[in-house]
Protein backbone atom coordinates (compact mmCIF):
# COMPACT_ATOMS: atom_id res chain seq x y z
CA UNK A 1 0.00 0.00 0.00
CA UNK A 2 1.04 3.79 -0.51
CA UNK A 3 0.39 6.61 -0.15
CA UNK A 4 1.12 9.86 -1.51
CA UNK A 5 1.27 13.25 0.90
CA UNK A 6 1.67 16.81 -0.88
CA UNK A 7 3.38 19.13 1.53
CA UNK A 8 4.95 22.30 1.21
CA UNK A 9 8.30 22.59 2.24
CA UNK A 10 10.43 24.96 3.67
CA UNK A 11 13.47 26.98 1.94
CA UNK A 12 15.43 23.59 2.64
CA UNK A 13 14.60 21.51 -0.73
CA UNK A 14 15.26 18.72 1.07
CA UNK A 15 13.06 18.90 3.90
CA UNK A 16 9.35 17.89 4.42
CA UNK A 17 6.26 17.51 6.61
CA UNK A 18 4.73 14.95 8.29
CA UNK A 19 1.28 13.78 8.15
CA UNK A 20 1.23 14.23 12.11
CA UNK A 21 3.01 17.79 12.18
CA UNK A 22 0.28 19.03 9.52
CA UNK A 23 -2.52 17.63 11.31
CA UNK A 24 -0.94 19.25 15.01
CA UNK A 25 -0.70 22.30 13.13
CA UNK A 26 3.23 22.22 13.80
CA UNK A 27 4.19 24.63 10.48
CA UNK A 28 7.11 26.46 11.42
CA UNK A 29 8.51 28.56 8.78
CA UNK A 30 12.24 28.14 8.21
CA UNK A 31 13.09 25.21 10.72
CA UNK A 32 11.84 21.71 10.45
CA UNK A 33 11.37 19.49 13.61
CA UNK A 34 13.00 15.94 12.64
CA UNK A 35 11.47 14.18 16.05
CA UNK A 36 11.28 10.21 14.56
CA UNK A 37 12.37 8.70 11.53
CA UNK A 38 9.58 6.17 9.94
CA UNK A 39 11.81 3.85 7.68
CA UNK A 40 8.81 3.39 5.62
CA UNK A 41 8.64 6.79 4.55
CA UNK A 42 10.60 8.22 1.66
CA UNK A 43 10.55 11.84 0.41
CA UNK A 44 10.97 13.09 -2.92
CA UNK A 45 11.88 16.69 -3.71
CA UNK A 46 11.03 19.26 -6.20
CA UNK A 47 12.50 22.28 -5.80
CA UNK A 48 10.20 24.17 -2.85
CA UNK A 49 7.41 21.26 -2.63
CA UNK A 50 8.18 17.98 -1.33
CA UNK A 51 6.63 14.39 -2.22
CA UNK A 52 6.65 12.32 0.93
CA UNK A 53 5.96 8.75 -0.20
CA UNK A 54 4.14 6.31 2.64
CA UNK A 55 5.35 2.94 1.62
CA UNK A 56 4.32 0.53 4.10
CA UNK A 57 4.59 -3.16 3.35
CA UNK A 58 1.92 -5.39 4.40
CA UNK A 59 2.05 -7.56 6.92
CA UNK A 60 0.17 -10.14 4.42
CA UNK A 61 2.62 -9.57 2.12
CA UNK A 62 4.09 -13.13 2.55
CA UNK A 63 0.43 -14.88 1.20
CA UNK A 64 0.82 -15.76 -2.53
CA UNK A 65 -2.22 -16.11 -4.85
CA UNK A 66 -4.38 -19.30 -4.45
CA UNK A 67 -4.91 -20.85 -7.61
CA UNK A 68 -8.50 -21.27 -9.53
CA UNK A 69 -10.71 -23.65 -8.29
CA UNK A 70 -10.15 -26.31 -11.29
CA UNK A 71 -13.84 -26.86 -11.45
CA UNK A 72 -15.57 -23.41 -10.80
CA UNK A 73 -13.06 -21.98 -12.74
CA UNK A 74 -14.41 -23.28 -15.84
CA UNK A 75 -17.65 -22.03 -15.41
CA UNK A 76 -15.91 -18.96 -15.01
CA UNK A 77 -13.86 -19.20 -18.47
CA UNK A 78 -17.15 -20.69 -19.92
CA UNK A 79 -19.20 -17.39 -18.94
CA UNK A 80 -16.31 -15.02 -20.74
CA UNK A 81 -16.76 -16.85 -24.09
CA UNK A 82 -19.62 -15.53 -26.37
CA UNK A 83 -19.71 -18.32 -28.94
CA UNK A 84 -22.98 -19.16 -29.66
CA UNK A 85 -22.17 -23.76 -29.49
CA UNK A 86 -20.36 -22.65 -26.31
CA UNK A 87 -21.48 -25.44 -23.47
CA UNK A 88 -20.13 -25.86 -19.83
CA UNK A 89 -19.76 -29.55 -19.21
CA UNK A 90 -17.75 -28.82 -15.63
CA UNK A 91 -19.79 -27.58 -12.90
CA UNK A 92 -22.27 -30.76 -11.52
CA UNK A 93 -25.29 -29.23 -11.57
CA UNK A 94 -28.76 -30.42 -13.12
CA UNK A 95 -29.98 -28.88 -15.94
CA UNK A 96 -33.23 -28.85 -18.29
CA UNK A 97 -33.49 -29.54 -21.79
CA UNK A 98 -32.78 -26.07 -22.32
CA UNK A 99 -29.76 -25.73 -20.33
CA UNK A 100 -31.67 -23.46 -18.26
CA UNK A 101 -31.16 -24.30 -13.79
CA UNK A 102 -34.10 -26.42 -12.23
CA UNK A 103 -35.60 -25.72 -9.06
CA UNK A 104 -37.93 -28.89 -8.46
CA UNK A 105 -41.56 -28.09 -8.04
CA UNK A 106 -41.44 -30.02 -4.67
CA UNK A 107 -39.64 -27.58 -3.58
CA UNK A 108 -41.27 -24.91 -4.49
CA UNK A 109 -44.31 -26.24 -2.89
CA UNK A 110 -42.48 -26.62 1.18
CA UNK A 111 -41.16 -22.87 0.14
CA UNK A 112 -44.76 -22.14 0.20
CA UNK A 113 -46.25 -23.97 3.35
CA UNK A 114 -43.16 -22.62 4.98
CA UNK A 115 -43.90 -19.43 4.16
CA UNK A 116 -47.71 -20.30 5.13
CA UNK A 117 -46.53 -21.21 8.50
CA UNK A 118 -44.26 -18.06 8.97
CA UNK A 119 -41.65 -20.50 11.26
CA UNK A 120 -39.05 -17.94 12.91
CA UNK A 121 -35.28 -17.83 12.15
CA UNK A 122 -34.17 -18.43 15.91
CA UNK A 123 -30.50 -20.64 15.87
CA UNK A 124 -30.64 -24.18 15.27
CA UNK A 125 -28.86 -26.51 17.83
CA UNK A 126 -25.31 -26.86 17.12
CA UNK A 127 -26.53 -30.41 15.68
CA UNK A 128 -28.92 -29.47 13.41
CA UNK A 129 -32.44 -29.55 13.24
CA UNK A 130 -33.89 -32.86 14.99
CA UNK A 131 -36.76 -33.31 11.88
CA UNK A 132 -33.81 -33.42 9.50
CA UNK A 133 -31.88 -35.38 11.54
CA UNK A 134 -34.18 -37.93 11.81
CA UNK A 135 -35.40 -38.31 8.46
CA UNK A 136 -31.80 -38.25 6.54
CA UNK A 137 -30.65 -41.26 8.69
CA UNK A 138 -34.06 -42.93 7.76
CA UNK A 139 -33.58 -41.70 4.06
CA UNK A 140 -29.99 -43.47 3.69
CA UNK A 141 -29.87 -46.77 6.27
CA UNK A 142 -33.84 -47.51 5.61
CA UNK A 143 -36.63 -46.65 8.35
CA UNK A 144 -36.75 -49.95 9.83
CA UNK A 145 -33.19 -50.51 9.86
CA UNK A 146 -32.13 -52.01 13.81
CA UNK A 147 -29.12 -49.15 13.61
CA UNK A 148 -32.32 -46.38 13.75
CA UNK A 149 -34.26 -48.50 16.02
CA UNK A 150 -31.02 -49.22 18.62
CA UNK A 151 -30.06 -45.44 18.11
CA UNK A 152 -26.55 -46.40 17.57
CA UNK A 153 -26.45 -43.82 14.57
CA UNK A 154 -24.76 -39.90 15.24
CA UNK A 155 -26.16 -37.90 12.69
CA UNK A 156 -25.26 -34.29 12.84
CA UNK A 157 -26.67 -32.09 10.28
CA UNK A 158 -23.18 -30.71 7.72
CA UNK A 159 -23.09 -27.88 5.53
CA UNK A 160 -23.55 -30.37 2.72
CA UNK A 161 -21.60 -32.91 1.70
CA UNK A 162 -18.05 -30.88 1.57
CA UNK A 163 -19.09 -29.61 5.51
CA UNK A 164 -20.03 -32.97 6.75
CA UNK A 165 -16.90 -34.10 5.11
CA UNK A 166 -14.97 -31.88 6.85
CA UNK A 167 -16.49 -33.13 10.03
CA UNK A 168 -15.92 -36.04 10.04
CA UNK A 169 -12.20 -35.81 8.89
CA UNK A 170 -11.79 -33.29 12.06
CA UNK A 171 -12.99 -36.54 14.03
CA UNK A 172 -10.63 -38.89 12.64
CA UNK A 173 -7.50 -36.11 13.37
CA UNK A 174 -8.38 -35.35 16.32
CA UNK A 175 -9.54 -39.39 18.16
CA UNK A 176 -7.96 -41.69 15.15
CA UNK A 177 -4.08 -39.82 14.98
CA UNK A 178 -2.40 -40.92 12.31
CA UNK A 179 -4.98 -43.20 10.79
CA UNK A 180 -4.61 -42.97 7.21
CA UNK A 181 -7.47 -42.13 5.00
CA UNK A 182 -7.56 -44.12 1.20
CA UNK A 183 -9.40 -42.40 -1.58
CA UNK A 184 -9.96 -43.33 -5.25
CA UNK A 185 -7.37 -42.50 -7.94
CA UNK A 186 -9.42 -40.51 -9.06
CA UNK A 187 -12.06 -38.51 -7.05
CA UNK A 188 -13.72 -35.22 -6.59
CA UNK A 189 -11.62 -32.69 -6.71
CA UNK A 190 -12.37 -31.47 -3.00
CA UNK A 191 -11.49 -35.05 -1.26
CA UNK A 192 -8.02 -34.44 -1.06
CA UNK A 193 -8.17 -30.35 -0.29
CA UNK A 194 -10.71 -31.67 2.84
CA UNK A 195 -8.28 -34.18 4.03
CA UNK A 196 -5.06 -31.70 3.72
CA UNK A 197 -6.96 -28.92 5.54
CA UNK A 198 -7.52 -31.51 8.30
CA UNK A 199 -4.04 -32.36 8.54
CA UNK A 200 -5.32 -36.13 8.24
CA UNK A 201 -2.81 -38.18 5.66
CA UNK A 202 -4.20 -40.21 2.69
CA UNK A 203 -3.37 -42.25 -0.25
CA UNK A 204 -4.85 -43.52 -3.17
CA UNK A 205 -5.90 -46.97 -4.13
CA UNK A 206 -6.67 -47.40 -7.88
CA UNK A 207 -10.12 -47.05 -9.42
CA UNK A 208 -10.40 -46.36 -12.97
CA UNK A 209 -8.70 -48.73 -15.57
CA UNK A 210 -7.77 -45.98 -18.67
CA UNK A 211 -7.36 -49.34 -21.00
CA UNK A 212 -11.09 -50.41 -20.72
CA UNK A 213 -12.30 -46.86 -19.45
CA UNK A 214 -13.76 -49.09 -16.48
CA UNK A 215 -13.10 -50.24 -13.04
CA UNK A 216 -9.66 -51.41 -11.72
CA UNK A 217 -10.92 -54.25 -9.60
CA UNK A 218 -7.79 -56.41 -8.78
CA UNK A 219 -5.93 -53.22 -8.37
CA UNK A 220 -8.45 -51.41 -5.80
CA UNK A 221 -8.81 -54.90 -3.97
CA UNK A 222 -5.12 -55.31 -3.79
CA UNK A 223 -4.40 -51.32 -2.46
CA UNK A 224 -7.25 -51.81 0.11
CA UNK A 225 -5.30 -54.67 1.50
CA UNK A 226 -1.82 -53.34 1.65
CA UNK A 227 -3.38 -49.98 3.61
CA UNK A 228 -2.53 -50.30 7.44
CA UNK A 229 -4.92 -52.03 9.45
CA UNK A 230 -7.70 -49.64 10.67
CA UNK A 231 -7.51 -47.31 7.70
CA UNK A 232 -10.40 -45.58 6.24
CA UNK A 233 -11.42 -46.51 3.11
CA UNK A 234 -13.54 -43.15 1.30
CA UNK A 235 -15.84 -45.38 -0.90
CA UNK A 236 -18.46 -43.28 -3.17
CA UNK A 237 -21.73 -44.75 -2.56
CA UNK A 238 -23.25 -44.32 -5.74
CA UNK A 239 -22.52 -42.63 -8.96
CA UNK A 240 -18.82 -42.47 -8.71
CA UNK A 241 -17.23 -39.36 -9.32
CA UNK A 242 -15.53 -38.11 -11.68
CA UNK A 243 -15.91 -41.57 -13.30
CA UNK A 244 -19.25 -42.51 -13.36
CA UNK A 245 -17.97 -45.77 -13.10
CA UNK A 246 -19.36 -47.90 -9.69
CA UNK A 247 -19.01 -51.63 -8.20
CA UNK A 248 -21.49 -54.39 -9.39
CA UNK A 249 -23.47 -55.75 -6.43
CA UNK A 250 -20.99 -58.74 -6.21
CA UNK A 251 -17.65 -56.71 -6.66
CA UNK A 252 -19.54 -54.27 -3.59
CA UNK A 253 -19.65 -57.80 -1.71
CA UNK A 254 -15.79 -58.52 -1.88
CA UNK A 255 -14.97 -54.69 -1.07
CA UNK A 256 -16.85 -55.47 2.02
CA UNK A 257 -15.30 -59.00 2.45
CA UNK A 258 -11.79 -56.89 2.62
CA UNK A 259 -12.26 -53.95 4.15
CA UNK A 260 -13.93 -56.49 7.24
CA UNK A 261 -10.69 -58.68 6.94
CA UNK A 262 -8.00 -55.66 7.64
CA UNK A 263 -9.95 -54.36 10.11
CA UNK A 264 -10.70 -50.93 8.22
CA UNK A 265 -13.54 -48.42 8.71
CA UNK A 266 -15.80 -47.72 5.41
CA UNK A 267 -16.43 -44.47 5.05
CA UNK A 268 -18.71 -43.43 2.27
CA UNK A 269 -19.43 -40.32 0.46
CA UNK A 270 -23.28 -40.20 -0.66
CA UNK A 271 -23.89 -37.26 -2.90
CA UNK A 272 -25.99 -38.64 -5.17
CA UNK A 273 -28.94 -40.45 -3.30
CA UNK A 274 -31.76 -41.14 -5.74
CA UNK A 275 -30.31 -38.90 -8.49
CA UNK A 276 -28.38 -41.72 -9.91
CA UNK A 277 -31.17 -44.41 -10.81
CA UNK A 278 -33.85 -42.54 -9.60
CA UNK A 279 -34.37 -44.71 -6.29
CA UNK A 280 -33.45 -43.91 -3.19
CA UNK A 281 -33.28 -47.58 -2.19
CA UNK A 282 -31.10 -48.83 -4.88
CA UNK A 283 -28.72 -45.68 -4.43
CA UNK A 284 -28.26 -46.79 -0.93
CA UNK A 285 -27.66 -50.75 -1.40
CA UNK A 286 -24.03 -50.09 -1.26
CA UNK A 287 -24.06 -48.90 2.51
CA UNK A 288 -26.86 -50.81 3.42
CA UNK A 289 -25.19 -54.15 2.72
CA UNK A 290 -22.19 -52.65 4.90
CA UNK A 291 -24.09 -51.31 7.70
CA UNK A 292 -26.02 -55.50 7.74
CA UNK A 293 -22.93 -56.78 8.26
CA UNK A 294 -22.84 -55.10 11.57
CA UNK A 295 -20.05 -52.77 10.67
CA UNK A 296 -19.02 -49.60 11.83
CA UNK A 297 -19.52 -47.25 9.30
CA UNK A 298 -19.36 -43.27 8.40
CA UNK A 299 -21.58 -41.76 5.79
CA UNK A 300 -21.49 -38.19 4.58
CA UNK A 301 -24.90 -37.23 3.05
CA UNK A 302 -25.91 -33.94 0.32
CA UNK A 303 -29.18 -32.49 -0.60
CA UNK A 304 -27.74 -30.50 -3.36
CA UNK A 305 -28.07 -32.59 -6.04
CA UNK A 306 -31.29 -35.01 -5.31
CA UNK A 307 -33.28 -31.84 -4.56
CA UNK A 308 -31.53 -28.90 -6.77
CA UNK A 309 -30.30 -27.31 -2.89
CA UNK A 310 -27.46 -26.41 -3.90
CA UNK A 311 -27.17 -23.09 -2.51
CA UNK A 312 -28.97 -24.09 0.87
CA UNK A 313 -25.99 -26.15 1.89
CA UNK A 314 -27.66 -29.05 3.17
CA UNK A 315 -26.38 -32.10 4.26
CA UNK A 316 -25.48 -34.67 7.09
CA UNK A 317 -22.51 -36.73 8.89
CA UNK A 318 -23.85 -39.84 10.19
CA UNK A 319 -21.57 -42.33 12.48
CA UNK A 320 -22.99 -45.73 12.86
CA UNK A 321 -21.94 -47.47 16.28
CA UNK A 322 -21.71 -50.74 17.61
CA UNK A 323 -24.03 -49.29 20.72
CA UNK A 324 -25.94 -46.22 21.71
CA UNK A 325 -24.14 -45.16 24.19
CA UNK A 326 -20.96 -44.94 21.84
CA UNK A 327 -23.04 -43.34 19.18
CA UNK A 328 -24.03 -40.59 21.93
CA UNK A 329 -19.86 -39.51 22.23
CA UNK A 330 -19.39 -39.53 18.69
CA UNK A 331 -22.27 -36.82 18.27
CA UNK A 332 -20.71 -34.95 21.42
CA UNK A 333 -17.71 -34.98 19.92
CA UNK A 334 -19.30 -34.03 16.52
CA UNK A 335 -21.13 -31.01 18.29
CA UNK A 336 -17.96 -30.16 20.00
CA UNK A 337 -15.79 -29.55 16.71
CA UNK A 338 -18.50 -28.03 15.35
CA UNK A 339 -19.12 -25.12 17.64
CA UNK A 340 -16.40 -23.62 16.63
CA UNK A 341 -15.83 -24.08 13.13
CA UNK A 342 -19.53 -22.36 12.07
CA UNK A 343 -21.27 -22.96 15.50
CA UNK A 344 -24.81 -24.12 13.83
CA UNK A 345 -26.13 -25.18 10.49
CA UNK A 346 -28.36 -23.19 8.68
CA UNK A 347 -32.22 -23.61 8.95
CA UNK A 348 -34.20 -23.04 5.74
CA UNK A 349 -32.95 -26.36 3.72
CA UNK A 350 -33.65 -28.58 6.48
CA UNK A 351 -36.57 -27.51 6.83
CA UNK A 352 -37.87 -28.29 2.92
CA UNK A 353 -36.21 -31.56 3.34
CA UNK A 354 -38.04 -32.54 6.70
CA UNK A 355 -41.20 -31.56 5.58
CA UNK A 356 -40.85 -33.51 2.00
CA UNK A 357 -39.29 -36.46 3.73
CA UNK A 358 -42.55 -36.21 6.61
CA UNK A 359 -45.50 -35.62 3.99
CA UNK A 360 -46.45 -38.33 2.00
CA UNK A 361 -47.67 -37.03 -0.94
CA UNK A 362 -44.78 -34.26 -1.24
CA UNK A 363 -42.23 -37.39 -0.63
CA UNK A 364 -44.25 -39.42 -3.47
CA UNK A 365 -43.63 -36.13 -5.98
CA UNK A 366 -40.20 -35.84 -4.93
CA UNK A 367 -39.42 -39.50 -5.92
CA UNK A 368 -41.15 -38.85 -9.40
CA UNK A 369 -38.98 -35.80 -9.94
CA UNK A 370 -35.61 -37.62 -9.01
CA UNK A 371 -36.89 -40.36 -11.89
CA UNK A 372 -37.77 -37.79 -14.44
CA UNK A 373 -34.25 -36.23 -13.68
CA UNK A 374 -32.13 -39.15 -13.70
CA UNK A 375 -34.00 -40.42 -16.81
CA UNK A 376 -33.20 -36.88 -18.79
CA UNK A 377 -29.34 -37.77 -17.78
CA UNK A 378 -29.86 -41.46 -19.22
CA UNK A 379 -31.38 -40.34 -22.75
CA UNK A 380 -28.95 -37.73 -23.02
CA UNK A 381 -26.34 -40.52 -22.30
CA UNK A 382 -27.79 -42.98 -24.60
CA UNK A 383 -27.92 -40.01 -27.01
CA UNK A 384 -24.59 -39.27 -26.82
CA UNK A 385 -23.16 -42.82 -26.85
CA UNK A 386 -25.20 -43.27 -30.67
CA UNK A 387 -23.55 -39.98 -32.11
CA UNK A 388 -20.26 -41.39 -31.25
CA UNK A 389 -20.82 -44.59 -32.21
CA UNK A 390 -22.48 -43.70 -36.05
CA UNK A 391 -20.02 -40.65 -36.42
CA UNK A 392 -17.04 -42.09 -35.29
CA UNK A 393 -15.87 -44.71 -38.47
CA UNK A 394 -12.53 -45.89 -36.77
CA UNK A 395 -13.90 -48.96 -34.74
CA UNK A 396 -13.62 -47.52 -31.35
CA UNK A 397 -15.72 -49.10 -28.62
CA UNK A 398 -17.82 -46.23 -27.38
CA UNK A 399 -20.27 -48.63 -24.82
CA UNK A 400 -18.13 -46.93 -21.83
CA UNK A 401 -20.41 -44.21 -21.91
CA UNK A 402 -23.60 -46.60 -21.81
CA UNK A 403 -21.99 -48.74 -18.52
CA UNK A 404 -21.07 -45.20 -16.65
CA UNK A 405 -24.01 -44.06 -14.16
CA UNK A 406 -24.94 -40.92 -12.97
CA UNK A 407 -24.37 -37.27 -14.01
CA UNK A 408 -20.98 -37.76 -14.99
CA UNK A 409 -19.08 -39.24 -17.91
CA UNK A 410 -15.27 -40.25 -17.91
CA UNK A 411 -14.33 -39.57 -21.62
CA UNK A 412 -10.69 -41.15 -21.43
CA UNK A 413 -9.51 -37.70 -22.93
CA UNK A 414 -5.82 -36.88 -21.73
CA UNK A 415 -5.16 -33.08 -21.06
CA UNK A 416 -4.21 -32.12 -24.83
CA UNK A 417 -7.51 -33.05 -25.65
CA UNK A 418 -9.21 -31.38 -23.40
CA UNK A 419 -7.56 -28.27 -23.87
CA UNK A 420 -8.82 -28.46 -27.57
CA UNK A 421 -12.27 -29.45 -27.06
CA UNK A 422 -12.23 -25.95 -24.88
CA UNK A 423 -10.00 -24.03 -27.48
CA UNK A 424 -11.15 -25.54 -30.76
CA UNK A 425 -14.96 -26.49 -29.86
CA UNK A 426 -16.21 -24.26 -26.78
CA UNK A 427 -16.30 -27.02 -24.65
CA UNK A 428 -15.65 -25.94 -21.32
CA UNK A 429 -15.24 -29.10 -19.13
CA UNK A 430 -12.50 -30.29 -16.33
CA UNK A 431 -8.58 -31.43 -17.06
CA UNK A 432 -9.35 -34.97 -15.98
CA UNK A 433 -11.49 -35.71 -19.10
CA UNK A 434 -14.94 -35.81 -17.10
CA UNK A 435 -18.08 -34.20 -18.67
CA UNK A 436 -21.11 -33.53 -16.72
CA UNK A 437 -24.38 -35.18 -18.86
CA UNK A 438 -26.73 -32.93 -16.55
CA UNK A 439 -25.49 -30.07 -18.68
CA UNK A 440 -25.49 -31.19 -22.19
CA UNK A 441 -29.09 -31.67 -23.84
CA UNK A 442 -30.20 -33.97 -26.80
CA UNK A 443 -29.89 -31.22 -28.89
CA UNK A 444 -26.39 -30.91 -28.52
CA UNK A 445 -25.04 -34.73 -28.44
CA UNK A 446 -24.33 -34.77 -32.07
CA UNK A 447 -22.06 -31.40 -31.31
CA UNK A 448 -20.27 -32.99 -28.66
CA UNK A 449 -19.55 -36.58 -30.50
CA UNK A 450 -18.14 -34.41 -32.79
CA UNK A 451 -15.67 -32.35 -30.68
CA UNK A 452 -14.80 -35.43 -28.37
CA UNK A 453 -13.90 -37.68 -31.89
CA UNK A 454 -12.00 -34.95 -33.40
CA UNK A 455 -9.61 -34.82 -29.83
CA UNK A 456 -9.34 -38.11 -29.32
CA UNK A 457 -8.07 -38.98 -32.49
CA UNK A 458 -6.31 -35.75 -33.92
CA UNK A 459 -4.91 -34.73 -30.71
CA UNK A 460 -2.33 -36.98 -28.83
Amino acid sequence: MASTLLSLASATPSASLSFHEINKGKLNRGCMNKEKTNPFIKAKSFGRVSMVVASNVSRFEGITMAPPDPILGVSEAFKADNHELKLNLGVGAYRTEELQPYVLDVVKKADKLLLEKGENREYLPIEGLAAFNKVTAELLFGVDNPVIRQQRVATVQGLSGTGSLRLAAALIERYFPGAKVLISSPTWGNHKNIFNDARVPWSEYRYYDPKTVGLDFEGMIADIKAAPEGSFILLHGCAHNPTGIDPTPEEWRVIADVIQEKNHIPFFDIAYQGFASGSLDTDAASVRMFVARGMEVIAAQSYSKNLGLYAERIGAINVVCSSPEAAARVKSQLKRIARPMYSNPPVHGARIVANIVGDSALFKEWNAEMEMMAGRIKNVRHKLFDSLSSKDKSGKDWSFVLKQIGMFSFTGLNKAQCDNMTNKWHVYMTKDGRISLAGLSLAKCEYLADAIIDSYHDVS
